[in-house]
């Protein structure tokens, strides 16, 4: 297994409302808009609906996968993940982002074993962990010119 795996989404804003967003690993695109309290339409995905479909998923993927290797046996497991959003001073922003994960087992002897792998998967989801992550930006402006020639800058910043 490589030690290092990349994830490319590319966005871009189609007409009106609304954008798409394509994986280079999905077959589908998923059609996405603001909430609605920012202007957007009723029933697409949100940026927020997706980072909660992310934190949600990949603590599901984790449990899996950890109760996996050992032997660990449950019946159902069901993962909510909701954020709150708030107006602050610098602008809108998650204040609270709770992951509830519901575990099904067989037997109540399992429960402390249970308990220490939902710990352990929240510990390892790498989504949750991604949001404490210092991100890079790499900012590109192109001008067209009538030539069809550009000329592109480049703006990074950590």
């Amino acid at each position: 297994m490589e030690n290092e795996h990349r994830y490319r989404v590319t966005a871009w804003w189609t007409s009106g409302r609304t954008g798409i967003a394509k994986s280079e690993s999905a077959p589908n695109a998923i059609h996405f808009t603001a909430p609605p309290q920012f202007g957007g339409l009723e029933g697409r995905w949100t940026p927020e609906d997706l980072l909660m479909s992310a934190l949600a998923s990949c603590f599901t993927t984790t449990f899996h996968a950890i109760a996996g290797y050992v032997k660990f046996e449950y019946t159902d497991l069901a993962v909510e993940a909701e954020g709150t959003v708030g107006k602050a001073k610098t602008g809108y922003c998650f204040s609270q982002i709770a992951i509830r994960p519901s575990l099904r087992i067989r037997d109540e002897k399992q429960r402390n074993e249970a308990i220490n792998l939902l710990t352990r998967a929240k510990a390892l989801c790498l989504i949750s962990r991604a949001l404490a992550t210092k991100q890079k930006f790499e900012a590109r402006v192109e001008i067209s010119t009538h030539s069809h020639q550009s000329v592109a800058g480049v703006l990074s910043a950590h």
